[in-house]
Protein backbone atom coordinates (compact mmCIF):
# COMPACT_ATOMS: atom_id res chain seq x y z
CA UNK A 1 0.00 0.00 0.00
CA UNK A 2 1.11 3.57 -0.36
CA UNK A 3 0.29 6.38 1.50
CA UNK A 4 2.07 9.67 0.09
CA UNK A 5 1.49 13.17 -0.12
CA UNK A 6 3.26 16.19 -1.73
CA UNK A 7 1.65 19.77 -1.25
CA UNK A 8 2.78 23.30 -1.98
CA UNK A 9 1.27 26.08 -0.51
CA UNK A 10 1.44 29.12 1.92
CA UNK A 11 1.09 29.20 5.47
CA UNK A 12 -2.57 30.48 6.58
CA UNK A 13 -0.90 31.38 10.06
CA UNK A 14 1.77 30.93 12.35
CA UNK A 15 2.49 27.15 13.44
CA UNK A 16 1.77 26.10 17.07
CA UNK A 17 3.80 24.62 18.42
CA UNK A 18 2.88 22.11 21.86
CA UNK A 19 4.03 19.15 23.22
CA UNK A 20 3.04 15.88 24.17
CA UNK A 21 2.84 14.54 27.88
CA UNK A 22 5.75 12.68 27.22
CA UNK A 23 7.53 15.79 26.04
CA UNK A 24 7.70 15.10 21.96
CA UNK A 25 7.13 18.68 19.97
CA UNK A 26 3.91 18.43 17.69
CA UNK A 27 3.50 21.64 15.27
CA UNK A 28 -0.09 22.18 13.34
CA UNK A 29 -0.45 24.27 10.93
CA UNK A 30 -2.56 24.93 7.75
CA UNK A 31 -1.45 25.12 4.21
CA UNK A 32 -3.51 26.64 1.59
CA UNK A 33 -2.80 24.83 -1.86
CA UNK A 34 -4.63 26.25 -4.88
CA UNK A 35 -6.82 24.24 -6.73
CA UNK A 36 -5.13 23.37 -10.84
CA UNK A 37 -9.14 24.77 -12.22
CA UNK A 38 -10.01 27.97 -12.61
CA UNK A 39 -13.31 28.85 -14.45
CA UNK A 40 -13.16 31.92 -16.48
CA UNK A 41 -14.37 34.87 -14.41
CA UNK A 42 -13.70 33.85 -10.89
CA UNK A 43 -10.66 33.80 -8.43
CA UNK A 44 -8.54 30.83 -8.28
CA UNK A 45 -9.74 28.40 -5.22
CA UNK A 46 -7.96 26.99 -2.92
CA UNK A 47 -7.88 23.82 -0.14
CA UNK A 48 -7.20 24.52 3.20
CA UNK A 49 -5.09 21.13 4.61
CA UNK A 50 -4.17 20.74 8.26
CA UNK A 51 -0.66 19.68 8.52
CA UNK A 52 0.59 17.95 11.83
CA UNK A 53 4.53 18.05 11.81
CA UNK A 54 6.42 15.93 15.09
CA UNK A 55 10.07 15.74 16.88
CA UNK A 56 12.49 17.51 15.02
CA UNK A 57 10.50 18.75 12.00
CA UNK A 58 7.64 20.77 14.82
CA UNK A 59 10.79 22.41 16.05
CA UNK A 60 11.94 23.44 12.10
CA UNK A 61 8.71 24.30 11.22
CA UNK A 62 7.96 26.39 14.13
CA UNK A 63 11.24 28.13 14.21
CA UNK A 64 11.72 28.76 10.03
CA UNK A 65 7.94 29.56 8.66
CA UNK A 66 5.59 32.27 9.08
CA UNK A 67 1.91 33.08 8.20
CA UNK A 68 2.07 33.96 4.58
CA UNK A 69 5.62 31.88 3.62
CA UNK A 70 5.65 29.09 1.12
CA UNK A 71 6.31 25.37 1.80
CA UNK A 72 6.49 22.23 0.24
CA UNK A 73 5.34 19.59 2.22
CA UNK A 74 6.21 15.35 2.55
CA UNK A 75 4.03 13.20 4.02
CA UNK A 76 0.96 11.00 4.53
CA UNK A 77 -2.83 11.58 4.89
CA UNK A 78 -4.14 10.34 8.44
CA UNK A 79 -7.63 10.52 9.61
CA UNK A 80 -9.13 10.60 13.05
CA UNK A 81 -12.55 10.39 15.01
CA UNK A 82 -13.47 10.78 17.76
CA UNK A 83 -16.91 11.20 20.09
CA UNK A 84 -17.59 14.13 22.01
CA UNK A 85 -21.15 15.39 23.53
CA UNK A 86 -22.27 12.37 21.55
CA UNK A 87 -21.86 13.35 18.29
CA UNK A 88 -18.91 11.74 16.17
CA UNK A 89 -16.22 14.18 14.54
CA UNK A 90 -13.64 13.27 11.77
CA UNK A 91 -10.35 14.93 10.89
CA UNK A 92 -8.48 14.32 7.82
CA UNK A 93 -4.84 15.81 8.54
CA UNK A 94 -1.42 15.40 6.72
CA UNK A 95 1.51 14.11 8.66
CA UNK A 96 4.60 15.96 7.77
CA UNK A 97 7.76 13.99 7.26
CA UNK A 98 9.37 16.77 5.60
CA UNK A 99 8.64 20.18 5.62
CA UNK A 100 10.73 22.34 2.81
CA UNK A 101 11.57 25.81 2.08
CA UNK A 102 10.19 27.10 -1.61
CA UNK A 103 10.48 29.91 -3.77
CA UNK A 104 12.55 32.75 -3.06
CA UNK A 105 13.85 33.69 0.52
CA UNK A 106 12.40 36.94 0.54
CA UNK A 107 8.76 35.85 -0.56
CA UNK A 108 7.21 37.35 -3.51
CA UNK A 109 4.57 38.26 -1.03
CA UNK A 110 6.96 40.97 -0.62
CA UNK A 111 8.08 39.80 3.38
CA UNK A 112 11.29 38.76 4.23
CA UNK A 113 10.48 36.64 6.75
CA UNK A 114 13.36 36.43 9.24
CA UNK A 115 15.46 36.68 6.34
CA UNK A 116 17.97 39.81 6.93
CA UNK A 117 19.36 40.87 3.35
CA UNK A 118 22.90 42.44 3.58
CA UNK A 119 24.72 43.64 0.37
CA UNK A 120 28.64 42.62 -0.23
CA UNK A 121 30.86 42.72 -2.22
CA UNK A 122 32.69 39.45 -3.47
CA UNK A 123 35.88 38.52 -4.70
CA UNK A 124 34.71 39.08 -8.37
CA UNK A 125 33.81 42.23 -7.09
CA UNK A 126 29.86 41.86 -7.53
CA UNK A 127 27.48 43.06 -5.24
CA UNK A 128 26.29 39.87 -3.51
CA UNK A 129 22.58 39.85 -1.03
CA UNK A 130 22.14 37.89 1.56
CA UNK A 131 23.74 37.42 5.17
CA UNK A 132 27.34 37.34 5.33
CA UNK A 133 28.15 34.17 6.39
CA UNK A 134 25.60 31.78 4.58
CA UNK A 135 28.37 29.96 2.82
CA UNK A 136 26.39 30.40 -0.69
CA UNK A 137 27.10 32.60 -3.73
CA UNK A 138 24.53 34.20 -5.91
CA UNK A 139 24.54 32.88 -9.42
CA UNK A 140 22.87 33.89 -12.12
CA UNK A 141 21.82 31.38 -15.33
CA UNK A 142 24.30 32.47 -17.77
CA UNK A 143 27.04 31.46 -14.94
CA UNK A 144 25.88 28.12 -15.21
CA UNK A 145 28.28 25.73 -16.33
CA UNK A 146 25.36 23.35 -18.37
Amino acid sequence: MLNKVMLMGRLTRDPELRATQSGVSVVTFTLAVDRNFQRQGEERQADFINIVAFRHTADFVKKYFVKGQLACVCGSIQTRTWEADGKKNYVTEVIADEVHFTGDRRDNNGSNSGYQAQQRPSNDGFIQDGPANDGFMTVEDDQLPF
